[in-house]
């Protein structure tokens, strides 16, 4: 199969593109590297430097492959950013779309698997999430997302564009053999952050808040491997060529972890004493988010393999030990 990775450079794209290969699938892949890293893509992918909401460049794309599904992981994702620059990611993640979605239509590509978030959820109206809960985002992320889930609704209605939309949960880990991983700047996910204090790159990590409703009073997530989203991604295209079908998935391991257990076992792994400092909650942190991620282990036949706290830490620190910069040389 032929398949167009669009941010394929970044952190969840680089590794779908390592399992699409390992699994022999052609991968020709389109990002702007304004937040992912050529260094991350795979040597055997074709790459293609440019922006989604180029159509020249776009139509270039199909003109020189044949492209049988595309995967679409370009978009901006911090959650801050987006209450404060809210243009900004609404003209990458939705316009951007739009655009990739046109050059489809004219290239007669008819099946995307869309990166979606369970920021489209807001504020859980029950534990674990299901794909039928109520979706008010609360940051205008969430809704850039929540946004074109409906723009591809409604292209698949018009144009026959079938779509599986997978809305996954705190995305961990690294790839299993070290080669590539998380690299972000700024950083904000807990993990890396919590690692980068084990490597002495700062000084402590911040908890927000200890006094919420679960066991040990911090925040508790759900935390996915990166490759166990890769593994989905691909599940999820076998499932538009087998019954073509468009679908909305929840990606989670269905268990949460606290704050503080993340950072109890980032000990034991790295063997590093971790410096925690308790400070206030931030605004809009709900208490606990859990996926039920029942409907895609029964419709796509997918199962987490890291599923274990241990062994996401174990990877990501593989990644980090070996790459304390990242991907800079």
């Amino acid at each position: 199969m032929n398949v167009l990775v669009c941010g394929g450079a970044g952190y969840i794209g680089s590794h779908t593109v390592y399992e699409l290969i390992e699994r022999g699938h052609n991968v020709v892949v389109a990002d702007n590297l304004v937040k992912g890293h050529r260094e991350a893509v795979h040597s055997a992918a074709k790459f293609y430097e440019g922006d989604l909401r180029d159509a020249l460049f776009l139509d270039k794309v199909f003109k020189e492959n044949k492209i049988d599904a595309v995967i679409d992981f370009a978009a901006f994702s911090l959650v801050g950013e987006s209450v404060t620059r809210p243009l900004k990611y609404f003209d990458n993640n939705v316009y951007g779309t739009i655009r990739l979605l046109e050059a489809m239509n004219r290239a007669g590509v008819k099946k995307i698997v869309f990166s979606s978030t369970a920021a489209t959820y807001g504020e859980p109206e029950s534990i674990p999430i299901v794909e039928s809960d109520s979706t008010v985002p609360t940051n205008p992320y969430g809704e850039s997302k929540l946004t074109v889930e409906k723009i591809l609704k409604w292209s698949d209605n018009a144009y026959g564009i079938k779509y599986v939309a997978l809305r996954y949960f705190n995305a961990a880990g690294a790839h299993i053999s070290g080669e590539i991983g998380e690299d972000h700047d700024p950083e904000s996910h807990l993990i890396p952050i919590i690692l980068q204090v084990a490597l002495g790159k700062r000084k402590q990590i911040a908890v927000f808040g200890d006094d919420y409703p679960t066991p040990d009073g911090t925040c508790v997530r759900d935390y996915i491997h990166v490759t166990d989203l890769a593994d989905a991604h691909i599940k999820a295209i076998e499932k538009l060529f087998a019954d073509n079908t468009s679908a909305v998935y929840n990606l989670g391991n269905g268990k949460g972890f606290s704050v503080k257990e993340v950072i109890e076992e980032a000990r034991k792994v790295t063997g590093n004493d971790i410096k925690a400092v308790t400070e206030g909650r931030r605004p809009g942190d709900p208490s606990t988010l859990i996926a039920s991620s029942e409907k895609a282990v029964k419709e796509l036949g997918w199962q987490p393999r890291f599923n274990t706290l241990s062994q996401i830490i174990e990877t990501a620190w593989k990644w980090h030990s070996s790459h304390p910069d990242g991907y800079k040389k």
